[in-house]
């Protein structure tokens, strides 16, 4: 409830700060295309949030950047994006989806089975893609050109709703399935909950931690994807802020950094709100530095937030009547 009235609280504000052109049509679609590629991110450090031990993925962005590198370089190896389109597509989004496994392995091998910490493993492995990336492309923008399918799927609506929009909304409704009705949602919960109750459960907890991570990394490589498709070009430093507005997101839809909690839903509408949000300040034509800094000041508040206990601030007296009138 608490999403939906933040998200309608931005929007009245955007109806009374700028024109009414913020509720175009093209805005919306516009703004439908930015969500997916944040939003992905923001549910891969859900899951390692939930997960609990510390869980925390930093190396997202940077993993979705390496993915669409190494597609852009082998992908017309093996097909051309002038003679067979569609065919080149399926092939860069294959080889990024495998280097999104592999990244993702890579980082649930190193907290599952190497037992390191969450954040020094995944700043590790951040350091890794974003130097593999920058190597394979010596720091330079790399163009895919206009290949109509990719821009079509980056940036074109179906019905109204861009294609990658409702690609995400899929991939969201299909987690909240696996999270809420399978054997791995039900373990992680409880992991991440009570790790030592997962433990006398027999649960095996290196094996769950290596599947979080390697489904984080597939989520940022999807991410990567539709961040090529929607820009028609890759580059090793892409969304370099994106680290801390997904995990701003994340927090902001209420995912306990402890471990244990975090609802699918939530990240979407709070990925809606964020980006709703960011459109206004543009709109306003407000500084992108202020926009960083406004992202780390509501970071640490929804931190504060979730640490406190605003109950001990009621006196005694009002709190009886709460639960007298409950």
């Amino acid at each position: 409830m608490f999403l939906v009235a933040l998200n309608a609280l931005v929007l009245l504000s955007s109806l009374i700060l700028v024109d009414r052109q913020f509720f175009s049509l093209f805005n919306f679609q516009s703004m439908g295309t930015q969500v997916p590629e944040l939003g992905l991110l923001a549910l891969g450090v859900m899951l390692a949030m939930v997960s609990g031990n510390g869980g925390i993925d930093l190396s997202g962005i940077a993993l979705a950047n390496l993915a669409g590198v190494i597609a852009f370089l082998l992908a017309p190896l093996i097909f051309s994006s002038e003679d067979a389109p569609a065919a080149f597509f399926l092939a860069f989004a294959g080889i990024a989806l495998a280097t999104g496994m592999l990244g993702g392995a890579l980082n649930g091998a190193l907290i599952g089975y190497a037992g390191m910490t969450p954040i020094i493993a995944t700043l590790g492995t951040q350091l890794l893609f974003t130097g593999l990336a920058v190597g394979l492309t010596g720091g330079s923008a790399l163009r895919l050109g206009y290949v109509q399918i990719i821009d079509d799927f980056g940036n074109m609506p179906i019905w109204g709703i861009p294609y990658s929009f409702a690609l995400f909304l899929l991939i969201a409704a299909a987690l909240a399935v696996l999270l809420k009705f399978t054997r791995f949602g039900n373990h992680l919960f409880l992991m991440g909950s009570n790790p030592k109750a997962a433990r006398f459960a027999g649960l095996r907890v290196q094996s769950m931690l290596f599947r979080t991570y390697l489904l984080a990394g597939i989520l940022a490589s999807i991410a990567g994807i539709i961040i090529a498709a929607r820009n028609s070009s890759i580059k090793w430093d892409y969304g370099s802020s994106y680290v801390l507005v997904a995990i701003l997101i994340a927090v902001m839809a209420g995912v306990r950094p402890e471990g244990g909690y975090g609802r699918v839903i939530c990240v979407v509408l709070s990925a809606m709100a964020l980006q709703i949000l960011s459109s206004l300040l543009n709109f306003m034509q407000i500084s992108n530095f202020f926009r960083d800094c406004a992202w780390g000041l509501m970071l640490l508040l929804f931190l504060a937030n979730a640490r406190v206990d605003w109950n001990a601030y009621i006196p005694a007296a009002l709190r009886g009547n709460a639960r007298q009138g409950s």
